[in-house]
């Protein structure tokens, strides 16, 4: 059993946590509320940042000494919205929330993730009718194998996940949110994630 703390409890953030305590792990749900989040990382072993990426990395910087040592999962994507809400550019353009996050972190393992897809999708991969594909950026090799079991009990098998390799990997599967908008205007909101077939 591993003690998680999910910074957000919107959808994404709630569905992740629900998902975590079912498969046994020790989980709290914060909001952004900056006294709870960081009552919520001082106690956790590993933090999974589900927060809006346009002002995660303020956020998370905020709790630089609660996050030292620790790793932080960041499954969120720093966009811009267009009008109808929807993504329309990159906060970061050249760079990506995780690059972010690590230079700012020093002392935090960052580990990019789940953030090609929709959110139903984090959980339920299998419930796709093609098989789907998670990505993994990090620096460090320990971490991203304690996020590959995280993974497999969100029900991620392990032909699934491809590690693209360091942190600034991030900024491809980053770069992915823009695909995003235009499949929703296309096809609505039907869960559906990036996949690498071979």
């Amino acid at each position: 059993m591993t003690t998680i703390a999910v910074l957000g409890n919107g959808r994404v953030g709630g569905n992740l946590a629900a998902a975590l305590t079912r498969a046994g792990h020790e989980v709290t749900a914060v909001d952004r509320a900056p006294g709870a989040a960081a009552d919520a990382a001082r106690t956790a072993q590993i933090v999974i940042n589900a927060t809006p990426g346009a002002g995660a990395l303020e956020r998370l910087t905020a709790l630089r000494q609660e996050l030292q040592g620790k790793i932080l999962i960041d499954v969120s994507n720093a966009t811009v919205d267009g009008p109808d809400g929807l993504p329309a550019d990159l906060i970061y353009p050249g760079s990506s929330l995780a690059e972010q996050l690590q230079e700012a972190l020093p002392e935090t393992r960052v580990v990019k993730t789940l953030n090609t897809m929709l959110f139903p999708v984090m959980t339920a991969p299998a419930a796709l009718a093609q098989t789907p594909t998670v990505f993994l950026s990090a620096a460090d090799p320990e971490a991203k194998q304690v996020v590959r079991g995280l993974l497999s009990d969100l029900g991620w098998q392990q032909e699934w996940i491809t590690d693209l390799g360091g942190i600034e990997t991030a900024r491809a599967t980053e770069a992915a949110i823009l695909f995003v908008p235009h499949v929703i205007r296309s096809s609505g909101f039907t869960p559906f994630a990036v996949s690498i077939t071979r």
